[in-house]
């Protein structure tokens, strides 16, 4: 029933407990003009910005080129996505989540609601239709992402000034463009969303799920505003419901406080949790640090510094769900591809620590802090072979280690004090190392000699076996 007592029976999925790693996909109209970041639609309408004066000098006055004069020029016209799919697993994802709309209000998919879709202009396909056949196919979960809220006020920029967005022939794609009495994007902000707006937002989204049967729909944060809490317990308890007639098990993601605990999945974006949290979370983050969608200018981040944020995150009872952006084309990146297939390569190795597992009784240790919240992500210091992770399994334990510890592995909280005494460990191992390991435990911790030739370049998982 759409109360949230009653959608707190909810059940986090196995699939999502298991999975523990997921691909995002923020591929739109944006990436056409690929400059600074997908917020372009809406910064190019605000007088002042690096984005009006680059889309004035390059593509002249806004009413004669609008963000509507893009969407030609995408074309997608290299999109495979069996090959998208196939890289994703690959890369050791268990599921996919493209973005069906951001908030410039162009539909990726088949919406009987708009005009304004990959079907109808653009591609003239449907994009998310398309890859959720591909996806399962490879035996991947399929989930999607609306940003429909945001999209009431995020054009108004262009009210202020002559632009398209004023042009009535226009206000289907551009509107509603409300311009708010306070900060836009404000989860108290007024005007508040109208009625109409509402049952609109509440008709696409339940058609997304009809349509395409997504096993996880991710919510932006304006969801959050107060006018629409009915409609969230509404949509919820349909898709919910929906769930259980398919016979598939099914979540929802929201940001900050929009749902009550227990109701849907947390996701911080670009952010990390300082401990363990009982109910499974998500860090939704990017291999860039500067945008969600392809530019030309890409500031990316490392294998490494990604492949700890996914050891640290599911040590916490997270998931990471990792962005990419494709070209216009359709056409993922290299680099992006590059990075995907390096954290593919370390799972195959090191995957038993992280997919099924579960925390331990903590999370970890070591001297590096973790700044917690959303928009942390590039915050924090490089961890160091002290700091270590820790996972479980019923017969396992796995302390990774998220630099190499050069001759030794110290984990203090394995000393002989604690809960695992040397007669209950069976055997330690590196994974992908073949050889024996030597230990020894005392009241400091678990010292375990380090090999000459660590087993790879990133993080190392040792496995210790208890006794039954």
């Amino acid at each position: 029933q759409p109360t949230w007592d009653s959608l707190k029976q909810i059940t986090v999925p196995a699939w999502y407990e298991d999975g523990k790693f997921g691909i995002f996909i923020h591929w739109g109209v944006y990436a056409v003009p690929a400059f600074r970041n997908e917020w372009y639609p809406r910064n190019m309408y605000i007088q002042g910005t690096p984005e009006f004066e680059h889309h004035v000098a390059t593509y002249g006055p806004h009413t004669e080129f609008g963000y509507k004069d893009f969407i030609p020029f995408f074309r997608a016209e290299q999109y495979d996505p069996q090959a998208w799919a196939d890289l994703f697993r690959r890369a050791g994802a268990r599921f996919v989540v493209p973005v069906a709309e951001h908030h410039d209000g162009f539909a990726m998919y088949d919406c009987a609601f708009s005009r304004w879709t990959a079907v109808q202009m653009g591609p003239k396909r449907d994009l998310i239709g398309d890859l959720a056949a591909a996806v399962r196919q490879a035996g991947l979960v399929f989930g999607l992402s609306s940003h429909r809220a945001e999209h009431w006020w995020f054009m108004n920029g262009g009210r202020h000034f002559p632009s398209d967005v004023q042009d009535p022939a226009y206000a289907d794609f551009y509107g509603p463009a409300v311009v708010q009495t306070g900060r836009d994007g404000a989860l108290d902000s007024e005007p508040y969303p109208s009625p109409e707006y509402l049952d609109d937002w509440l008709a696409r989204t339940c058609e997304l799920v009809d349509k395409y049967r997504p096993q996880l729909v991710w919510f932006d944060w304006w969801i959050g505003h107060v006018a629409f809490e009915p409609y969230l317990r509404r949509f919820a308890a349909y898709y919910y419901n929906r769930g259980l007639e398919w016979g598939q098990e099914v979540a929802i993601n929201y940001k900050h406080n929009a749902f009550p605990e227990g109701t849907a999945i947390l996701d911080l974006e670009r952010g990390q949790l300082k401990d363990i949290r009982p109910m499974l979370w998500q860090n939704d983050t990017s291999v860039s640090k500067n945008s969600w969608g392809y530019v030309h200018d890409q500031d990316y981040k490392t294998v490494t510094s990604l492949i700890q944020d996914l050891v640290d995150v599911v040590s916490k009872h997270g998931a990471l769900l990792l962005n990419i952006g494709p070209k216009p084309d359709g056409t993922i990146p290299e680099p992006e591809q590059a990075i995907l297939l390096e954290i593919g390569r370390w799972l195959e190795t090191n995957g038993e620590a992280i997919y099924g597992t579960r925390p331990w009784r903590y999370y970890g240790e070591g001297p590096t802090e973790v700044p917690e919240g959303s928009f942390t992500d590039t915050k924090r210091a490089p961890f160091t072979a002290k700091d270590i992770r820790f996972t479980a399994k019923p017969d396992a334990l796995y302390a990774i280690c998220l630099d190499w510890p050069v001759g030794e592995a110290h984990i203090t909280a394995l000393s002989s004090n604690s809960e695992t005494p040397a007669e209950r460990i069976a055997q330690v191992r590196l994974l992908g190392h073949a050889g024996a390991l030597d230990w020894r435990q005392d009241a400091d911790g678990l010292h375990i000699r380090t090999p000459d030739q660590k087993p790879g370049d990133h993080a190392y998982a040792f496995k210790i076996t208890l006794k039954k």
